[in-house]
């Protein structure tokens, strides 16, 4: 494939932040996701997002905000999977399934997804397509909560949370049928 056929990573354009790792034994960069997390019920799909683990972030870090974002989508603007806010500084770890539970964190919740639901969605990319990439990001903020309620576009809130990243851990496995 003609890499210039390939979306930019949804960070390219992005202002620079310090970075800090994130770690999953669930899901590694750029090796396939297993299909049980996936959306496809031809890949016996759960929707259960993996468990996410990070380190090494700012000490000024005040909350965190999990994101699940595919830029292969066909739509012209990728796809927003998950968008997880108002995790607080204390929160290092996300277990199996944590994208749909609703045991979060006080003052944690759920943004809606592109497809409109408020939970982790799956891969689901159209059958023999090219693996997507899945970019997993945990954003670093200044603030202890956006002022953004889960109704709100993750477009919206990934532009008010651009204001305060102080710094994001990615990840990027990626998924095919």
């Amino acid at each position: 494939m003609n890499t210039a056929t390939v979306p930019p990573d949804p960070y390219a354009y992005l202002p620079q932040v310090s970075s800090f790792v994130l770690e999953s034994n669930d899901a590694r960069d750029g090796e396939p996701l297993d299909p049980k997390f996936a959306h496809s019920w031809e890949a016996g799909s759960k929707d259960s997002s993996p468990e996410l683990h990070w380190s090494g972030f700012p000490n000024e870090t005040r909350s965190f905000v999990v994101t699940c974002y595919d830029p292969d989508a066909a739509s012209g603007s990728g796809f927003w999977h998950w968008m997880l806010v108002g995790l607080p500084p204390t929160t290092v770890t996300l277990a199996r399934g944590a994208g749909n539970g609703s045991d979060l964190p006080k003052g944690a919740f759920h943004i809606r997804n592109d497809l409109g639901g408020k939970a982790f969605l799956g891969p689901a990319p159209p059958k023999g397509d090219r693996p997507h990439r899945y970019v997993f990001a945990v954003h670093a903020l200044d603030v202890p909560a956006l002022a953004v309620t889960e109704d709100m576009s993750p477009a919206f809130v990934g532009f008010n949370m651009g204001y305060h990243t102080l710094a994001r851990a990615v990840m990027r496995p990626t998924f095919a049928l």
